[in-house]
């Protein structure tokens, strides 16, 4: 149950110094070329490691993939692109590939160089390590704040053969993705085209990674990355019909999947929340109110005190930005009817409490403007939260 379910892919995670006293970098190899597809954050402040990888999926061809924790390469200048370029020519190196076809990604501190010499031996002893087994490693190694590594595997069938989707992610602090998540890989051995894989993962990731908040920071170094090995020996997926759609299928179910760890493992989370928008005119509409009332601070708080303020999610939706008649939106907390026409409704403030310790809680809001929907998972803002993120750097 790891990113080395599917055929064709090998990985390690080693203790590279670069996070005292854990593993901290991981290697990801496949067998032979992969077709490939990445998508990447929109925050203008993008780490190196995502402009180098950007440019080597271009072609939607890659082989390998390498990952460091403990320093995020962002916001260092040529420095850092010349580092991100090191590491990709080292694992190239390693794996016997073209340094195009490797993937580079970061995640930690912001504003730091990458000690190089840690990276350099880290990636040769990844090398020696990589194996069938090491996915349990790769995805212990890229963890920063997590409190436990994120990891899946589901099974599909294409043409009559079995098929693999495995995953990897990691993140648990500046979580409000936008085109990805904090980090995220994926790999399967069917066989599909560039163009088919890369609009699989963009539809998988927009309904599960893009849908979750923890703290509505979008990080500088986002990116979710799908190779695809073909080791299977499916036919080739090259256009939709029953055999992509059974692959959209297994890699929506992946990133759902881990989407729910992530949340589930934010910093400091103790509750975690599906806010879901009904009655909209467009689902672009309805989840721009679900994203607004996920991450307000109040109805976050809120939610970590168990207490059914209703209101907060009443007055959130309200200020998301989206023309609608407040006097027709209609509220539940679980089953609770507690607010309908934009008023309170009588309603048992026990059974209201009762719902807000249910796991997760169900916040539901109904508009009366068209027949479109969305939704968003959130977590509670606890004290721990902010205890993990004023000493980060400390």
């Amino acid at each position: 149950m790891s990113i080395t379910a599917p055929l064709g892919f090998r990985a390690a995670g080693v203790a590279a110094g670069i996070k005292f006293g854990r593993l901290d970098l991981a290697l990801v190899a496949a067998d032979g070329p992969c077709a490939s597809a990445g998508i990447f954050t929109a925050n203008l402040a993008k780490a190196a490691p995502v402009l180098i990888s950007r440019e080597h999926l271009a072609d939607g061809r890659a082989r390998a993939i390498v990952i460091n924790a403990g320093c995020a390469n962002a916001g260092t200048g040529e420095a850092g692109l010349s580092d991100a370029r090191e590491m990709a020519v080292l694992a190239a190196r390693a794996v016997d590939c073209a340094v195009e076809d490797v993937v580079v990604a970061s995640t930690g501190v912001i504003g730091v160089r990458l000690p190089m010499d840690k990276v350099r031996n880290g990636i040769d002893e990844a090398a020696r390590h990589l194996s069938r087994d090491g996915g349990a490693d790769a995805a212990r190694a890229i963890m920063t704040t997590d409190t436990r590594p994120k990891q899946v595997a589901v099974g599909f069938t294409a043409s009559g053969v079995g098929c693999q989707v495995g995953g990897m992610a990691k993140g648990a602090g500046m979580i409000a993705p936008n085109l990805a998540t904090m980090l995220a890989f994926f790999t399967t051995d069917a066989s599909v085209t560039p163009a088919l894989l890369r609009r699989a993962l963009v539809s998988a990731v927009g309904d599960s990674l893009n849908r979750i908040t923890v703290d509505g920071d979008t990080s500088t170094n986002d990116c979710a990355i799908a190779l695809a090995s073909g080791a299977a020996r499916a036919p080739e997926i090259a256009r939709e019909g029953a055999d992509y759609d059974a692959l959209c299928h297994a890699l929506t179910g992946a990133a759902r999947e881990l989407a729910r760890q992530l949340v589930r493992d934010g910093e400091g989370v103790t509750r975690i929340a599906e806010v879901r928008v009904e009655g909209a005119r467009t689902s672009d509409e309805a989840d721009r109110i679900a994203r607004t009332v996920a991450e307000s601070p109040l109805v976050k708080t809120a939610l970590h005190g168990g207490d059914p303020n209703w209101g907060r999610v009443l007055a959130a939706v309200g200020r998301a930005g989206v023309p609608l008649d407040i006097d027709k939106v209609s509220l539940w907390i679980g089953d609770v009817h507690v607010a309908e026409a934009g008023a309170a409704l009588e309603y048992v403030e026990k059974q209201a409490a009762a719902a807000m310790q249910e796991d997760p809680v169900r916040l539901r809001i109904r508009l009366a403007e068209g027949q479109a929907s969305g939704w968003m998972w959130t977590s509670d803002l606890s004290h721990g939260y902010v205890d993990i993120n004023a000493h980060y750097r400390s």
